[in-house]
């Protein structure tokens, strides 16, 4: 502001006052970034700040692009920065402009205070129509009018900055224009916006050393759209910072940043149609009586009848639970509950057991190590899985009662070390063959668990859902996420167990239990990690080795069992069948590259998952059906052969059978079809929808065959 030689002290103090809640002080920051659109952006900053002759200049771009900071940084850095820049919100003002304009009592109008410094008219597509005109004619000649008519026309000295979201041909005509490109478009300055960004919060919040941005994380936010632009990536650092404001780890997780990747359509909220559920159904009571109370013993209860009970599965009841009613009832379970079974799975409650003991023993558990962990551990897991595969072969595990005790044991030992080594539940999300499995299947549940992302970070300062804390309002003292998941952060059902301990410790009631289309998780758009894909081929191996010999008996060299004989060929030709699936998947991927060469091959996979269950169901549906209900009279044999024979017994026809294996194999084609025509965006008679119709009917007519 200039004042004149003959304005007061007073005058000049009155007028700064009336200016002050308008003022910007200083631009926030420059520009981020080294793209061409950064650099050209800079051009056009720097070529609008040399202007000598003050031509008014508009910023147009999407919201939160920090247009008013750019209207900073040409006012600061042209000759004209030692003026004050005051910003007026165009969609506040009234129809005449009496804010801008009008002087209120003997005073001066607040554009006349502003002398000759910069005025930002802040969001001119949103201005009233009456004072549209005005507005144009200020930025075309600098002159306005009092709208109470008591003072002739008046010439404003200064410069004049527009910003606008939405084009504007009148202002566009008569000003620079200076058009910002969405951080979406901008996507290789991501990883730059990020690392600043993080470096300035960190500051700002006390952290005596920035944490560091690791390459993953920038590379899964490069998928976002960012529709918010830089407010919505600001507002994403400062919650990723403060949910790690205790720890200060050295390097951001990736699953403090949690962000809405698509529309939540087609939701049924459970809990808002019977809100009476919603206490018993996260009550720790009922969860720690369920978990300590019954699943740790009964699991002990279980590998005794294994080790001291009749070796074969036709005499011991343990064998029968875990073949005939585990296996079919996981996989019916799948497309419902998800991965609930893995909240209470004994390998982790003993995991839980051991960690607890060892805390009070003094022990503390490391934190979780950071980074792109999957990236090491789910090939890890899809080896483990592959290495269960193949001792279940080798070692006719569903007729070996000593083994399959054995193996369950391993499993658990790998629980309890991983539960001592690191904090909450390690080995469950990222290392358990099982859970990786449990994991991959669950993006088929029509359940799932989400909270409202605008509440959590409207609302939420804690984060005690994913950290862990004392009760707050009605939420209750947790240990927080067990695999370690903010449920706002949640893009599919892979990382959530349902344990609701999210929802015990929310005080806002943000945590909802909802239910939505089947398979909802599978999207053109979803980044799984990179060797969960190869879990799909180890599964599928796992149909070619348990029928090995419809495939593979007819070879030179083939033994009469797996089970039994020589270790070598009976090992060479397990692998051999287990990579039936990968190699098919290697001839078939220059294909399906040519069919649809601007899509990702790996989704091709991700589309079968529906008829990989629907066959794995139709293989375990035979032992199923054929045994489960021996139950009784199995589990009594042993002893006591009178009574076994009296016991109630159940065993499904052949034909019955054969007809619900049919039935399996047939939902997981017609499901797979649906989905690969999503994923892959095909019409309906077009080349490659017949072709891929053609090989989805096919695998699953082979898989059918194989589990005859």
């Amino acid at each position: 502001m200039t004042s004149s030689p003959h304005q007061s002290a007073a005058d000049t103090r009155a007028c700064l006052l009336r200016l002050a809640p308008y003022l910007l002080g200083r631009a926030r920051r420059g520009v981020v970034g080294s793209s061409r659109y950064a650099q050209k952006l800079r051009d056009a900053i720097r070529a609008a700040a040399a202007d000598t002759g003050g031509r008014p200049v508009l910023i147009s771009g999407e919201p939160g692009l920090e247009k008013d900071n750019i209207a900073a940084l040409i006012h600061f850095g042209s000759a004209a920065r030692k003026q004050l820049l005051v910003r007026i919100n165009c969609a506040l003002l009234r129809p005449d402009g009496a804010e801008l304009f009008a002087a209120p009592g003997d005073g001066m109008a607040l554009i006349d205070c502003l002398g000759s410094g910069g005025l930002l008219l802040d969001q001119i597509d949103r201005a009233p129509a009456g004072l549209r005109p005005a507005l144009l004619e200020l930025a075309r000649s600098g002159r306005w009018r009092s709208p109470d008519g008591d003072h002739g026309e008046q010439v404003f000295p200064g410069r004049v900055f527009l910003t606008a979201e939405k084009s504007e041909p009148a202002f566009d005509a008569l000003c620079c224009h200076i058009r910002v490109p969405p951080l979406r478009v901008r996507r290789q300055d991501l990883g730059e916006w990020l690392r600043y960004g993080v470096r300035q919060r960190a500051r700002s919040l006390g952290w005596s050393r920035p944490p560091s941005v690791g390459d993953g994380l920038v590379k899964r936010l490069q998928g976002y759209d960012f529709p918010g632009n830089i407010r919505e990536l600001l507002g994403l650092i400062d919650r990723a910072l403060r949910q790690c404001s205790g720890a200060h780890p050295d390097e951001l997780p990736e699953d403090v940043f949690w962000i809405q990747r698509r529309s939540q359509r087609a939701r049924f909220h459970l809990w808002r149609w019977k809100p009476q559920l919603r206490d018993p159904m996260r009550s720790p009571r009922v969860w720690n009586l369920l978990l300590f109370g019954l699943v740790s013993w009964l699991f002990v209860l279980v590998n005794l009848w294994l080790w001291w009970g009749p070796p074969e599965r036709v005499h011991n009841g343990a064998l029968n639970l875990f073949w005939a009613w585990w296996w079919p009832l996981i996989l019916l379970g799948f497309p419902l509950v998800g991965r609930l079974w893995c909240s209470f799975c004994p390998f982790m409650v003993w995991g839980e057991i051991a960690q607890r003991l060892a805390r009070r023993l003094g022990h503390l558990p490391a934190r979780w190590p950071r980074g792109d962990t999957d990236r090491w551990a789910a090939p890890l897991l899809a080896a483990g899985f592959a290495g269960i595969l193949l001792w279940e072969e080798l070692g006719d595990l569903r007729d070996s009662a000593w083994q399959s005790s054995a193996l369950l044991l391993l499993i658990t030992a790998g629980a309890v070390v991983g539960s001592l080594r690191f904090e909450k539940r390690f080995w469950c999300r990222h290392l358990c063959p099982v859970g990786g499995m449990n994991g991959l299947f669950a993006k088929l549940a029509i359940s799932e668990l989400r909270a409202e992302a605008g509440t959590c970070s409207g609302s939420c300062s804690s984060y005690a859902c994913f950290k862990g804390g004392p009760a707050e309002g009605e939420g209750l003292a947790t240990s927080g996420c067990p695999l370690g998941t903010h449920p706002a952060h949640l893009e599919d059902n892979r990382n959530c167990v349902l344990c609701l301990t999210c929802a015990q410790a929310c005080p806002h009631r943000s945590v909802q239990i909802r239910l939505r289309p089947p398979a909802a998780d599978l999207q053109r758009d979803m980044a799984p990690p990179a060797g969960e894909a190869g879990l799909i081929l180890v599964l599928a191996g796992g149909v070619c080795l348990h029928h090995w010999q419809r495939l593979l008996s007819g070879l030179p060299l083939a033994p009469d069992s797996l089970a039994q004989g020589p270790l070598l060929p009976r090992l060479a030709f397990a692998a051999l069948a287990l990579a039936v699936p990968a190699a098919l998947w290697l001839i078939l991927r220059p294909l399906l590259v040519r069919l649809r060469p601007a899509t990702a091959p790996w989704l091709t996979l991700y589309g079968l998952l529906p008829l990989l269950w629907g066959v794995l169901l139709a293989q375990h549906l035979a032992t199923g059906m054929a045994e489960a209900g021996l139950l009784l009279p199995v589990s009594a044999g042993g002893l006591w052969p009178d009574l076994a024979r009296r016991l109630p017994a159940w065993s499904a026809d052949g034909h019955v059978i054969g007809f619900c294996q049919s039935l399996a194999v047939l939902v997981g084609a017609a499901g797979s079809l649906l989905m690969l025509k999503r994923l892959l965006q095909l019409t309906l008679w077009s080349g490659p929808s017949l072709i891929l119709t053609g090989l989805v009917l096919g695998l699953g007519s082979w898989g059918r065959w194989l589990v005859a």
